[in-house]
């Protein structure tokens, strides 16, 4: 195992505190109990937990993974341990407002943690999260008994709350969605069906498993219309206070190519006639109560996989800085010492290439979770500026991260040459878990249409215009700096791609129809995530530069100037990237729309 080095603490401080002024925020009544002396301890005593519970215990959660032994999943006994110490300790809770007993803390702070976490054992972080996330949902649209009977235990740590969404026949459409729920006269719903893909869907960590389930109500509406949302406990809760079967079974635990230690389950619903969900909110509008969580959980998805490629990235660092290979290639005496891979300018590269991908994923993650506390606190006229915000940037902070995560754990594994494809080190572990991400919550695929065919189209193109507006206004900051003019001039130009790009496809919708205007929605997804990242890079250069100025420790002025080259690194590598989008979105003329099924031998 190498050092427990998986975050930089200075990078998280820097944003939170140089890039994004959480500081600011504490100035409204929602927020003002906060100060920097808090969010800095909470920041400390979540890498404790993270270094002393989670860490230690990364490789065995994956070499020893869930079993299923008498319909009862068991997983590493550390699970119990880190969901009461979550609880506990106010993790769980920390983004909840007070009068559910949460710290009330905000969405940018908690996202830094589960950050922490996630670096630190993504399966391990994963229980808590998931539990955080479906007791919210409980919170904003269940009723006052749900609420009751729910949230203190979920909050505690007790009972685990899920996802559980997507069916065998259906994947991906819950459209197609088939498990039905059946009125009674008694307050509850007789559910059946079946659910696969559940995270965290049983095990033995908890006392309970909470699972929020979409399901059909007999005569609802054809398609997502018909969607109601439920909550339906493993053990339900009577008004003795005794938990009872409620006839929700564990059919399989699916085995998995990473992120092993969190179980993912299959369940059998109601195969008894006694599996009873209750029902949250109004009938037909669970999918409308669904996507809050969703939602949550994109960039949700986006910190795990910015996470992994955190862990990765200072593991392939502490390699290249210790082994030595080969020497400066205009030394050719064999005779003199070889020198770390470090020095050599192709491993600087790569390291470049995951600083970038990791540093600019979690800044693109902490603007959209800075936009979610300005909705919350923004005057109601401002409300709405601040959630079309965090809209069209979900689908980019859910995939850039996945994405080009794979590509920067692949880089790390890269530089520890043939020992990173071995298991005697963590980069070959990092590899399989980050593979969930572009799959998790969405496909690429799913995202790309999302951004291009909702997102940027919604209220006549009032997100993008609003998106736009942000990264101008980073850009005329950053021509006021000599040192950054010349990357305020190329983002100008990116921007100006981007509105062709747009333009075009719009057209393209016009004249051809809807299949024409989306069969490349995901290259159009890569190139508007790359001009997003070259935005946050250009934001952080600015503080770079900012501190600078006054900067006198050693340390710190080595931290700011590799924000600078890194930036530098990714206008000059990854940015002209999207002139080669650019063309095979604008030229590709239909290509995957024209060859046929059968041509594929």
């Amino acid at each position: 195992m190498e050092k427990a080095k998986f975050i930089s603490e200075q990078n998280i401080k820097f944003l939170l505190h140089d890039v994004f002024n959480i500081e600011s925020l504490t100035s409204s009544d929602y927020y003002g109990q906060h100060n920097r002396k808090l969010f800095d301890m909470v920041l400390d005593e979540t890498l404790k937990l993270a270094k002393d519970l989670m860490w230690p215990i990364l490789e065995e959660m994956d070499q020893n993974t869930p079993i299923l032994e008498n319909g009862e999943v068991k997983v590493n006994p550390a699970v119990r341990e880190i969901m009461r110490q979550c609880g506990e300790g106010g993790w769980i809770s920390a983004g909840f407002p007070e009068e559910y007993n949460g710290d009330q803390l905000p969405v940018l702070f908690v996202s830094a943690c589960r950050f922490i976490f996630w670096a630190s054992n993504y399966s391990a972080g994963t229980f808590p999260d998931l539990t955080a996330g479906a007791a919210r949902l409980i919170s904003s649209f269940g009723d006052q008994n749900l609420v009751d009977s729910y949230l203190p235990n979920m909050l505690a740590g007790k009972w685990q709350g899920t996802m559980a969404l997507t069916e065998p026949q259906a994947g991906s459409s819950l459209a197609d969605i088939a498990a039905t729920a059946k009125s009674t006269d008694k307050g509850y719903y007789h559910l059946s069906g079946n659910k696969i893909f559940i995270s965290a869907g049983d095990h033995n960590g908890v006392d309970n498993v909470v699972h929020l389930m979409l399901a059909r109500m007999e005569g609802a509406p054809g398609g997502v219309k018909g969607i109601s949302l439920f909550v339906v406990p493993k053990l339900r809760p009577e008004e003795s206070g005794q938990l009872v079967s409620n006839d929700v079974v564990v059919s399989q635990i699916f085995h998995k190519l990473g992120y092993r230690g969190c179980p993912i389950t299959e369940l059998s619903i109601g195969e008894q006639g006694d599996c009873r969900g209750f029902l949250i909110g109004e009938a037909n509008k669970g999918l409308f109560y669904m996507f809050q969580m969703m939602n949550e959980a994109r960039i949700g998805v986006g910190l795990g996989a910015t996470a992994i490629a955190s862990a990765a990235y200072y593991a392939s660092l502490d390699y290249v800085k210790q082994r030595t290979q080969g020497r400066n290639a205009s030394h050719k005496n064999p005779d003199l010492p070889q020198v770390p891979l470090i020095e050599h300018a192709d491993v600087k590269r790569m390291l470049l290439f995951q600083k970038s991908v990791v540093e600019g994923s979690l800044s693109l993650l902490m603007q959209a979770s800075l936009y979610a506390d300005l909705e919350i606190i923004a005057p109601n006229e401002e409300k709405e500026k601040y959630s079309l915000l965090l809209d069209i940037l979900t689908p980019v902070a859910k995939t850039y991260p996945s994405e080009m995560g794979i590509l920067s754990v692949s880089q790390g594994l890269q530089c520890l040459g043939g020992y990173g494809y071995c298991k005697d080190f963590s980069l070959e572990q990092y590899y399989r878990d980050a593979r969930i991400h572009p799959i998790h919550e969405g496909t690429t695929g799913i995202q790309g249409q999302d951004l291009l065919g909702r997102k940027v189209l919604m209220q006549n193109g009032k997100a993008f215009d609003l998106l736009i507006n942000e990264i101008k206004d980073t850009i005329k900051r950053a021509m006021s700096l000599n040192q950054l003019n010349g990357y305020a001039f190329k983002l100008t130009q990116s921007v100006d791609i981007l509105y062709e790009v747009t333009d075009s496809l719009i057209a393209i919708q016009a004249e051809k129809g809807t299949e024409s205007f989306l069969a490349d929605a995901v290259l159009y997804l890569e190139l508007f995530s790359i001009i997003t990242i070259a935005w946050q890079w250009l934001k952080q250069a600015i503080s770079a530069c900012k501190s600078l100025d006054s900067c006198k420790s050693k340390s710190a002025i080595l931290f700011y100037e590799g924000k600078l080259s890194t930036a530098r690194y990714f206008f000059h590598y990854e940015l002209p990237k999207i002139y080669g989008l650019k063309m095979s979105i604008l030229d590709s003329g239909d290509v995957t729309l024209d060859i046929d099924p059968d041509a594929f031998k």
